[in-house]
């Protein structure tokens, strides 16, 4: 972990994280929050380990393979400098678990003495036309554009529809008022969680996901966000270094564990 930051703030980042992606199909199992949504994000069908717990390792596993099982999912275990029990990274590796999706998160202030790129007057913004979205529409669009099965498109309109925070969806519209770029913010207390910021794919290297992404944050700064935070693949490097522009630093990373088979 960047220990540059606040003590306590990433663990903050984290719940938040963990709050913004919640799907109705979750249990709880002896600490670890089993989460079982058929739709695409593996952070709403994952193990989220975050309670050491009483039951044995071997015990809890057998648990959630029943329940993944028993949904027709194959198991992830979501793993991050937070999660419990200590070694447990380890533990999975050993039993042969394959490590996927290293991941970074990756965190800004957004105070307007620290944060100008988000605060500063955007030129790109004079011929864009922004449209605010409800989830259901943007993710079905979302969804469209990454190839999303109809089941995981429905099922990732239901998590916005019953999130237990607020999501704000906007969208890029061309002249013809069809969608070029979209993206989500999340806004918990302090925090701000950026989401699916996509651009098709015609329209990319043209400034429009900068734009919508600062756009997302001056939303969010007008909720009374004041630190933002983000999930990026750790091999995406062109993403990386515009977020880095922006003023975002990599905080902490996680990855997947799952079974051969998964």
């Amino acid at each position: 972990m960047n220990s540059a930051f606040a003590p306590g703030l990433l663990s903050r980042v984290e719940d938040a994280g963990i709050n913004a992606s919640a799907p109705r199909e979750q249990l709880w199992v002896d600490g670890w929050l089993v989460r079982f949504s058929p739709g695409k994000a593996k952070r709403a069908r994952c193990v989220q380990a975050v309670a050491a717990g009483r039951m044995s390792l071997d015990e809890r596993l057998a648990r959630c393979a029943a329940i993944y099982a028993g949904v027709g999912l194959p198991p992830y275990f979501r793993i991050t400098p937070f999660s419990l029990p200590a070694g447990l990274d380890e533990q999975l590796a050993a039993r042969g678990m394959a490590r996927i999706d290293d991941t970074r998160v990756m965190v800004a202030s957004l105070d307007a003495d620290t944060a100008p790129a988000f605060v500063e007057e955007d030129g790109n913004l004079e011929s864009m036309s922004f449209r605010a979205v409800d989830g259901d529409a943007f993710a079905e669009w979302i969804g469209l554009q990454r190839g999303s099965s109809a089941e995981a498109r429905l099922a990732h309109a239901e998590r916005i529809r019953h999130s237990p925070v607020r999501h704000r969806a906007l969208c890029v519209l061309d002249p013809g008022g069809r969608p070029m770029a979209g993206g989500q913010v999340v806004v918990e207390g302090e925090l701000a969680g950026l989401y699916d910021i996509f651009s098709v794919e015609a329209m990319r290297g043209r400034g429009l996901a900068s734009a919508l992404f600062r756009q997302l944050l001056r939303l969010a700064m007008a909720d009374g966000a004041r630190v933002a935070y983000l999930q990026v693949e750790a091999s995406n490097a062109p993403a990386r270094r515009v977020y880095e522009r922006l003023g975002f630093a990599d905080a902490y990373a996680y990855h997947y564990r799952s079974p051969p088979a998964a």
